[in-house]
């Protein structure tokens, strides 16, 4: 599969609700790290991530990927990305969010999905206060710092 049918699978595969299709474009022991939910590992798990996860306090998806660009082994995109907000404060609001989604790619498949994202204007679309904004984004943090290519950036 190349590199834009494989993504508009993805995409097609989450703005229809069908984690099995989408589970399916990874490898058996793939991964996908959610900027939001945390990472699932294996089909199930990355399937049950789209079925239940999304599609708990969201509806109405729509991701689109933009400027693919491959070695084979990696695969990078920019995407924009939206979905209908179900929870109470966002009152039905459409959150936006882009980022790079950045893929591994092993005998055809994704071996592990990972994402840049700007997900502080979702924030804002759906409502979220002021403080619990800045919560999510000190979570963020908290986490780019605790990972291994940051030890230098952290040095005084």
């Amino acid at each position: 599969m190349n590199a834009s049918a494989m993504l508009k699978s993805f995409c097609d595969a989450v703005e229809q609700h069908n984690g099995k299709a989408f589970a399916e474009l990874f490898t058996e022991d793939g991964v996908y790290h959610d900027v939001f939910y945390g990472s699932f590992k294996g089909r199930a798990k990355i399937a049950e991530m789209i079925d239940d996860w999304f599609y708990r306090t969201a509806t109405d998806f729509r991701w689109d990927m933009h400027d693919p660009v491959s070695d084979g082994h990696t695969l990078y995109a920019r995407y924009t990305f939206s979905y209908r907000s179900l929870l109470p404060e966002a009152r039905g609001a459409r959150a936006m969010f882009e980022g790079v989604a950045i893929m591994t790619l092993r005998d055809g498949r994704i071996a592990e999905y990972h994402e840049v994202a700007n997900a502080a204007t979702g924030f804002v679309d759906m409502n979220f206060a002021p403080e619990r904004i800045a919560r999510i984004i000190a979570k963020h943090g908290a986490a780019l710092k605790a990972r291994p290519e940051m030890a230098r950036h952290l040095e005084d």
